[in-house]
């Protein structure tokens, strides 16, 4: 007889998975029991069961991001248009308030499902742990509430990490929204910095991380709890325990994924009725904190007659895009597809201060065309633009560190900021 999935307690008090088969010798009237311990194999196996699930996610999310994204970018274009023109008396501001909301919380969703599956266009950085976080406090202590004292308790001495900051973002908000719901009336969060150095003898116990030195983000609170079954789903895409309407289920799947995008890894220590910790593991980075450049702070400005060249071919986000650019105060020549930009060119009389392209487009990148067309106009500067996920940017050799890019959909005011910061800078 063969078992095969049995947990038993070693006298170590460690619970493992073994393996077991009796062979029974009836002639001499004994047993023969074999045992093996497949418990290292169990986890390998779970490992590569949520990257295959990761997987299939990241597929079906990249491949409807691009035209979802070009979608989104014309309802939220066209809404932040029409809300700028409108008084706030109108009948119809809070109507379309709401549709522009609904669009931005579709596009935090599909940029949640890129997050879990590590397919998030992302624009990495070199900062320090503790300034990002500091820079949070005001929003996520309203994000608490009155009722959950929030503690503060960095490490003086953080080492650097390189990250993109909008990522830490994602993860403060998503894991103390957590911590709030957990919490019933009274409690306290707490948010924490240290630096951690990971030793082999650690990550042989710990099969999702590797020895060095890392970053490491503490959140914790005084809430309900997790159970055993709950622990083992809490990274699962779309499992939650809240009642419908509370969440999406997507939360901690996506902190999961962002810092696994960061070649890091996460602990989380709960029980029942007990304090409940997730511990982010970020590498450390060896190179010194860069300062935040000035453009960084610049408000959106508006154009002073340039002339900017758009290549683009969804024929609606053509429309936004030049709607979006005139409106701004650029002078904007505007081309369906990379062959049209090319003609183009050689027609337009005046000088062409920049490229605004999409990258993925029929016949010929962005990239390509943006090369044939600096080959001709050696001063111009170029932005590229995609909804599509990371892993198709960089495909086209886009996420460069010195190239500019802006993700889709993205707001006016955000376009205003990249436009503005690409012509001022050397």
């Amino acid at each position: 007889m063969v078992w095969e999935g049995i947990e038993v307690t070693g006298q170590d008090g460690k619970k493992r998975t073994v393996w077991a088969k009796n062979n029974p010798i009836y002639e001499l009237n004994f047993m023969i029991s074999t045992v093996r311990d497949i418990s290292e194999s169990k986890r390998l196996q779970s490992q590569l069961q949520q990257s295959q699930k990761m997987e299939a996610i990241g597929t079906l999310a990249g491949g409807v991001a691009h035209d979802f994204n070009n979608k989104l970018s014309v309802i939220m274009g066209r809404s932040e248009m029409m809300l700028m023109e409108m008084d706030k008396e109108d009948p119809h501001y809070a109507t379309l308030k709401e549709i522009q909301d609904a669009a931005e919380q579709s596009a935090d969703l599909t940029r949640q499902l890129l997050a879990f599956a590590r397919k998030q266009t992302i624009a990495p950085k070199i900062l320090s742990l503790n300034d990002t976080v500091e820079d949070m406090l005001k929003m996520l202590r309203r994000l608490m509430g009155e009722d959950i004292d929030l503690i503060w308790k960095p490490n003086s001495d953080l080492w650097p990490i390189k990250m993109d900051p909008s990522q830490i973002d994602q993860i403060l908000a998503n894991l103390c929204v957590n911590a709030r719901d957990a919490i019933s009336g009274i409690g306290q969060v707490v948010i924490e910095t240290e630096n951690a150095i990971i030793d082999e003898p650690y990550s042989l116990a710990h099969m999702e991380c590797t020895p060095g030195e890392y970053v490491m983000l503490v959140v914790s609170d005084d809430g309900s709890g997790m159970d055993e079954e709950t622990l083992d789903n809490v990274f699962e895409p779309f499992f939650t325990t809240k009642e419908v309407g509370r969440g999406t289920g997507l939360g901690l799947s996506t902190v999961y994924g962002i810092v696994k995008q960061n070649n890091g890894f996460v602990n989380v220590y709960s029980e029942p009725d007990e304090r409940t910790t997730f511990r982010i593991y970020i590498p450390r980075h060896r190179q010194g904190v860069v300062e935040a450049d000035a453009a960084d702070n610049l408000r959106p400005a508006r154009g002073k007659g340039e002339t900017i060249l758009l290549v683009e071919d969804d024929p609606k986000m053509l429309n936004l895009s030049k709607s979006m650019l005139e409106s701004l105060g650029y002078t904007v020549r505007a081309a369906q597809d990379p062959e049209a930009a090319l003609a183009e060119i050689s027609e337009i009389p005046e000088e062409i201060h920049v490229l605004l392209t999409d990258v993925v487009m029929p016949k010929m990148s962005g990239k390509d065309l943006a090369n044939q067309i600096r080959d001709r106009l050696p001063g111009i500067k170029v932005l590229f633009m995609s909804g599509y996920t990371a892993d198709v940017i960089a495909h086209h050799g886009v996420l460069d560190e010195d190239v500019h890019f802006i993700e889709k959909p993205f707001a006016m005011s955000v376009l205003a900021r990249k436009i503005r910061e690409l012509l001022e800078s050397d």
